[in-house]
């Protein structure tokens, strides 16, 4: 049996849960035209068992071999005998059989590769997917792994709000770390954590993100988090390279003719075009509060009302003080049917409408809904 259909539709977390949930097996397929980008994942009874995506096609052995964990030789030697000597096992179980990796290490990178695609895959809000039920005859695992998928959707979560505090100062992988100067009367000792010395050694001021994470085999999440409490601490600058003043400039005007867009048609009533352009805003600038608080208004006058409660809660992890957002996520939790959630968030609403003259004009209409709740 095909499930299939737009992400606007049905969000790639709703796809994982309902995979998951009713424990398919499968390969599910997933494109996007707007990243130029295409990921295939491969269930088993609803479990994850392995992952890979056309912007990162490195293969296992690449992988280890790039990041020190075997040799040429071993790779050449365990390639030799799958191919010359007819060794119908899979790389990674040969390299073992070698000596040359640890079971622990080699099930350890195949989880780091699928985890990672899942991750990327996570963060589309276009495109189009398609699951296709059934036996898995060729699934091209170096290493047999099954990770829960419940388990990916909830880290995945965690490293959405993550990123809303890092890409303050890492807006994207292009940026480049760099020494940071010493400092006068600096006593030069300095207390830093295995993961954190491995990351120094790897910056020589002309890699970015990107490439830090592909030199040590971690993922451009952790690079970046790690990366985020150097600078922080002073051990490192941040240079921006490709991004001048003027693009960061466009990138704003940008955003904000989407949003006076998807303002318009909302107006006009037409949901589907203003779903379409704030859809695409997000796809843009996926940490915004502002976008996710306009899907959130969007999916409430459309009477989606789980949508619109999934769209505000986002709005308000990037933007505690959002105060619309409370107001909008009581409408929307009412929508549901879950009238005490929505008290308490009209309750925060009312500590913090005096911040905002527009929201504090709208105290008279939250009471009477609130009374009516």
């Amino acid at each position: 049996m095909a499930i299939e259909g737009p992400l606007r539709e049905l969000g790639i977390h709703d796809v994982f849960q309902l995979l998951d949930l009713s424990r398919k097996t499968g390969a599910l397929r997933v494109t996007s035209e707007l990243r130029h980008n295409a990921g295939t994942v491969s269930f088993e009874g609803g479990t994850i068992i392995f992952a890979e995506i056309r912007s990162n096609p490195h293969p296992l052995g690449a992988l280890l071999l790039r990041t020190g964990k075997i040799t040429d030789a071993d790779l050449e030697r365990a390639r030799d005998m799958q191919e010359r000597q007819g060794d119908k096992r899979r790389l990674g179980e040969i390299l073992v059989s070698l000596g040359a990796i640890t079971p622990r290490e080699l099930e350890r990178q195949v989880r780091f590769q699928i985890e990672e695609v899942v991750f990327e895959m996570m963060s589309w809000r276009e495109g189009y997917f398609s699951f296709t039920e059934g036996a898995l005859s060729d699934v091209p695992t170096e290493a047999t792994v099954r990770i829960p998928t419940e388990a990916l959707l909830m880290e995945g979560a965690r490293r959405i709000d993550e990123w809303s505090r890092i890409e303050s100062r890492i807006p994207h992988l292009g940026v480049v770390p760099a020494l940071a100067p010493p400092q006068e009367g600096d006593a030069g000792d300095l207390d830093l954590l295995p993961p954190e010395w491995e990351m120094l050694a790897a910056i020589d001021g002309q890699r970015d993100v990107r490439a830090i994470a592909s030199a040590l085999g971690r993922s451009d999440f952790e690079v970046a988090k790690t990366l985020f409490g150097l600078e922080s601490a002073g051990v490192v600058v941040l240079a921006d390279p490709g991004t001048t003043k003027r693009e960061r400039t466009t990138l704003a005007a940008d955003l904000a003719e989407l949003v006076a867009r998807a303002e318009d048609a909302l107006a006009r009533r037409d949901m589907e075009e203003a779903r379409g352009v704030a859809e695409q805003a997000a796809g843009v600038h996926p940490h915004d509060p502002a976008v996710h608080l306009l899907l959130g208004r969007i999916a409430l006058a459309a009477g989606r009302g789980p949508d619109a409660v999934e769209e505000l809660r986002r709005a308000l992890r990037l933007d505690p003080l959002g105060v619309a957002a409370y107001r909008l996520l009581g409408y929307a939790l009412v929508a549901t049917g879950r009238f005490a959630e929505a008290l308490d968030q009209w309750t925060q609403w009312e500590r913090l409408a005096p911040r905002s003259e527009a929201e504090l004009a709208r105290l008279d209409e939250v009471r009477r809904a609130r009374a009516a709740a």
